[in-house]
């Protein structure tokens, strides 16, 4: 197989931009590039095999959804919440600003937890896992303000979360 082409248009909207990088990097790549025949035997066998990934979001030592994440940047917290189970919608307490708005979530319990954050459009999935917390960072930047938002987790109640939203 070749390498993957995806045709870009010349003026792409960074919201655009953004939303198709998030989507590349959350689904990755299905083909499996063929080495070089140039490329050397021992370059060949560095390459992590299938079995080495996870879907599962990365596990931060110290995470907890006891309490919310620390916010990862100086800016504004739009929503901090902690010790929540199964569905929510929460509705943001400061008008969405223009640039980054990022969502950090950490969850523990078996399944899927999925965020989604209107009216921007930023949404993702979380696979949550009962023996340990399960953290993800998400950020997306806006040309524009919105005067209101809303954060909608959907998860199952065996799921336990906790959630900041900062810009």
């Amino acid at each position: 197989m070749g390498e993957l082409i995806v045709p870009v248009p010349a003026r792409l909207s960074s919201g655009l931009a953004v939303a198709v990088v998030a989507a590349l990097v959350l689904t990755g790549c299905s083909g499996e590039a063929k080495p070089s025949p140039s490329e050397p035997p021992a370059s060949r066998s560095a390459q992590p095999s299938p079995t080495q990934t996870s879907d599962r979001a990365e596990h931060i030592e110290g995470e907890t959804v006891s309490r919310a994440p620390k916010p990862a940047n100086d800016g504004q917290v739009l929503i901090s919440v902690a010790s929540k189970h199964g569905n929510a919608e929460l509705p943001l307490t400061k008008e969405i600003g223009a640039g980054m708005l990022a969502i950090q979530v950490n969850c523990q319990g078996k399944g899927t937890l999925n965020v989604t954050v209107d009216p921007v459009g930023l949404s993702f999935p979380l696979e949550c896992v009962s023996e340990e917390v399960s953290s993800t960072y998400n950020e997306v930047h806006l040309k524009r303000a919105r005067s209101e938002g809303t954060v909608r987790v959907t998860a199952p109640s065996t799921v336990h979360w906790a959630l900041t939203a900062e810009q």
